[in-house]
């Protein structure tokens, strides 16, 4: 007799994991690997977030929490608006979750029912899509252009006829561009006209470069808005995220993460609170970063790679790679067979026009990303 097996998880893989399986298992037969296909970074956790993780270890029960996280936690990331961007959000509006990525979950479930028709930038983040397809809702592809640096606007969602949300990243993965600053108004506007629940993904705030992030909460408070400690707080292996979520919403929420999750990893939480004491440690990584994203701009074009995406913020960089292939997985597998560098073929993110894209991530060292390049400089030529 033969098993059913569910149609929900025949989706698509996350195609930067396989990458990183075959980087390791290099790594694991005596080859050399230049990593610049996570996005990760490179830096452990700063030292006040280690030191309160290690008190709480000593001291704390690490029992459940509240399915929203600890009222510290809370309150801190309720502030970490009122200091970064000059607003008000309640405590109350904070909803700790494991990861961004428990987050994105339940804030699909929440707000969207199998069928309904949900909007995504591509070239964007996989997982967005792969999960809403597991979840029954059907995904809109939105193809958006260098010509609007990769990010929507109000022409662009004129051509997704009917949806009842869209996803919007800035800084994005995998481009690293922002929305711009007078178009995020038109954006909302147009969400509210046609009855369309926004989720804006704010998990690169923090890392930008010449101008700072805009959180969607200064436009709209019925947005969901998701951010992450992964990025900008240097914690990705600590699994903790946090939601700022609509009225209407948190009754639903509420009840889906008690029974999807209990509660967000307490060591982390109590971790996490001391986060918000740390920019200035964060600064010294954020100053790696640019100087990463410059190295990379100036000598990339240099070895073969001359069609980049802007770099608004996070660390990433983009590349049409047309002239050089057109089948980007198959490139990426022999630029790691050849020169030991490690990068993501655009097929992840952009499931139509991909094969002609890759990302570079420059989390890393600046001697490892002056490395690869040297070495990628070099098999091209």
């Amino acid at each position: 007799m033969v098993l059913k097996v569910a149609e929900r998880g025949h989706i698509s893989p996350f195609i930067v994991m396989d990458v990183m399986r075959a980087a390791n298992a290099r790594e694991a037969a005596g080859g050399n690997v230049l990593h610049l296909e996570v996005g990760q970074p490179g830096t452990s956790a700063p030292e006040g977030v280690l030191a309160a993780a290690e008190r709480a270890l000593r001291t704390d029960r690490l029992g459940y929490t509240d399915s929203f996280g600890i009222p510290e936690l809370r309150q801190r990331i309720a502030g970490h608006y009122r200091d970064w961007y000059g607003m008000d959000v309640a405590m109350n509006q904070v909803i700790v979750t494991t990861g961004s990525s428990g987050g994105f979950s339940l804030a699909f479930l929440a707000a969207f029912d199998p069928g309904d028709r949900v909007a995504i930038v591509e070239p964007g983040y996989p997982a967005y899509r792969n999960i809403l397809e597991a979840l029954g809702v059907e995904v809109v592809g939105l193809p958006a252009s260098a010509e609007s640096r990769f990010q929507p606007d109000v022409p662009l969602l004129e051509t997704a006829g009917r949806i009842d949300g869209l996803i919007i990243a800035s800084p994005a993965n995998p481009t690293g561009t922002m929305v711009p600053a007078e178009v995020w108004p038109e954006i909302v506007d147009w969400c509210r006209q046609k009855g369309v629940r926004l989720i804006s993904d704010e998990i690169y705030h923090g890392i930008t470069y010449e101008t700072s992030a805009e959180t969607a909460l200064a436009h709209t408070r019925d947005a969901i808005i998701i951010n992450s400690f992964s990025k900008y707080f240097s914690m990705t292996g600590w699994r903790l995220g946090w939601m700022v979520m609509p009225e209407d919403l948190m009754r639903q929420v509420e009840c889906l993460a008690q029974n999807l999750f209990i509660s967000p990893p307490t060591l982390s939480q109590h971790a996490a609170v001391a986060a918000f004491d740390c920019h200035d440690e964060l600064q010294q990584n954020l100053d790696l970063y640019a100087a990463n994203r410059t190295l990379l701009l100036n000598e990339l074009p240099k070895a073969g790679f001359t069609d980049l995406a802007p770099v608004d913020g996070a660390f990433y960089i983009y590349a049409d790679i047309r002239h050089l292939t057109n089948d980007s997985k198959a490139f990426c597998q022999r630029m790691l067979a050849k020169t030991g560098v490690a990068a993501t073929p655009g097929l992840d993110f952009d499931p139509a026009r991909g094969q002609s894209t890759m990302r570079f991530s420059f989390a890393g060292p600046t001697a490892e990303m002056a490395m690869a390049v040297a070495r990628l400089a070099e098999w091209l030529r």
